[in-house]
């Protein structure tokens, strides 16, 4: 009988957890199939240097209460396996941790780097004479996986970033005939526009905001923005904007990073709203506020989409169930069978049609002047924010758990070489 291994990546959401918790509850029901139920610690990483933990020490209501804690109860982190011509000192080192504890199931949750990783260990596991069933499940705020409907993370932040502007707009316009006039909300989204598109949700016949959203997917152009920043402010008496973090110029330059870059090779993103402020003010003379969600987004557990909740658990369902049944480089998907009402199912995806690929928002979700989403685009976001799954709450702030991640005892030789 082999162990299972799981392991959290990436960027961090409100519900990454309650895939845990479906993993582990399901596992926990296949005693006949599953020995061990492992975890790493920080991801990958704690495969490689044997820092893995022994999930037998966590009580069942510990694991339950993953499901409304946000953030990585495990640890993640930002580490892309190399390729094996160039770093296969570190594909012989995971199958010799996964040789040394009897791992014959490797789950990894995270985005599309991840399942990029996890692809890459099912077929080198193989070469190097210890095959491991890997499974991906699929993770990311930025809603920018293949294949599957909607990626767990992305609903919750949705709906954290409608409400915000939300409540933003009517702030704002509240102030607006003497005060404050803009207000700019910059949102995640590298090269993806779904979690600016969300904000939209939160507009409604008596409440206009957000004026205005920036996609990446549309070239910036200052002139025809500050047109409207005008025209919104001349109709409304103010103008709410929702800008993605990597919303970029015609020649295709983010408009704001950093000479930084983190371990997947990507620029470090940021500083878009103070830079459109100040466009705002040196050409409009408008008074503004400005606020980044950042982390704020993305850990927002207390206003969890309870869709999102629900896909994110059957899904770490779902994983153990394929695993068992040797279903080998894949990774359960979201599969929408009706919009209204909402119903879905879950599919699956092939690890090398999901690596590596970023799905971007359709031309037809877009407005035609660049600055909205579509009714199109409408039909398929608002499902994705359905229902409220609140945590518990103890003298009015959320109780979450933290597990005791107990490590198991190491027994290869220290690995350096990371």
């Amino acid at each position: 009988m082999k162990n299972l291994l799981y392991a959290q990546s990436g960027g961090v959401t409100a519900v990454i957890n309650a895939s845990a918790a479906g993993v582990i509850e399901t596992a926990r029901n296949h005693p006949q199939q599953i020995g061990k139920i492992y975890a790493g610690l920080n991801g990958i990483i704690g495969v490689l240097t044997e820092d893995i933990i022994d999930t037998t020490h966590e009580t069942g209501e510990d694991i339950a209460n993953l499901c409304y804690t946000p953030a990585g109860a495990f640890g993640s982190c930002r580490y892309k396996l190399g390729d094996i011509a160039n770093h296969r000192h570190q594909y012989e080192r995971l199958v010799a941790v996964f040789k040394a504890h009897n791992i014959g199931y490797f789950l990894y949750n995270g985005g599309g780097d991840s399942q990029d990783t996890a692809n890459k260990v099912a077929q080198i596991s193989l070469q190097l004479g210890y095959p491991v069933t890997c499974i991906g499940i699929p993770k990311t705020i930025d809603n920018d996986l293949a294949i599957t409907d909607c990626s767990p993370g992305f609903g919750s932040v949705a709906k954290y970033v409608a409400t915000s502007t939300l409540e933003a707009s009517l702030d704002v316009a509240s102030m607006a005939k003497s005060s404050t006039k803009v207000f700019i909300l910059e949102v995640m989204g590298r090269h993806a526009g779904w979690i600016a598109a969300a904000a939209a949700l939160a507009r409604s016949p008596s409440q206009p905001g957000p004026h205005i959203i920036l996609f990446p997917e549309i070239a910036f152009d200052p002139q025809a923005f500050l047109t409207k920043v005008q025209a919104s402010v001349d109709t409304d008496g103010y103008c709410v904007i929702v800008a993605s973090e990597g919303i970029a110029d015609i020649k295709g330059e983010f408009i704001a990073k950093s000479h930084n870059k983190d371990s997947f090779g990507h620029a470090q993103l940021g500083g878009v709203a103070p830079y459109i402020a100040s466009l705002i003010k040196e050409n409009l003379g408008f008074k503004y506020h400005f606020a980044i969600a950042d982390y704020l987004q993305r850990a927002a557990r207390h206003i969890a989409s309870k869709v999102d909740v629900e896909q994110a658990y059957a899904l770490g369902q779902a994983a153990v169930a394929m695993a068992v049944a040797g279903r080998n480089s894949k990774m359960p998907t979201i599969v929408r069978t009706q919009d209204m009402p909402y119903a879905w199912e879950i599919g699956e995806a092939d690890l090398t049609d999901v690596a590596n690929f970023e799905k971007k928002m359709p031309a037809d979700f877009i407005s035609n002047d660049g600055f909205d989403i579509t009714l199109k685009c409408h039909k398929y976001l608002a499902p994705l924010i359905e229902g409220e799954d609140f945590p518990k709450f103890v003298g009015g702030i959320p109780q979450y758990v933290k597990l005791k991640n107990k490590l198991i005892t190491k027994v290869l030789e220290e690995f350096t070489a990371l």
